[in-house]
């Protein structure tokens, strides 16, 4: 029996990322609006993909619930590290 214990790679998707981008500044800024911590909603939100982490104040529940889970962490990943679309 031979086990495959290699690195699985992940494509990055074809979407424009700038879009993903966009719609996490949108939702930051509502949240903060609305006296939340928003690294902390975010996260619950990404953690768990309860939309009730984000609040409905400019449409940003709805605008983040555009956006699969694992584009919003690319698109923090590709910031942290300033990587270029």
């Amino acid at each position: 029996m031979t086990e495959n214990f290699g690195t699985t790679k992940l494509v990055p998707l074809k979407d424009d990322n700038s879009v993903a981008a966009s719609i996490l500044q949108h939702v930051y800024q509502a949240l903060l609006a609305k006296g939340y911590d928003p690294v902390a909603q975010l996260t619950g939100f990404v953690m768990t993909g309860d939309p009730t982490y984000i609040t409905s104040h400019k449409n940003a529940r709805s605008m983040i619930c555009r956006l699969q889970r694992d584009e919003i962490l690319e698109e923090l990943v590709r910031s942290y590290f300033k990587v270029p679309y």
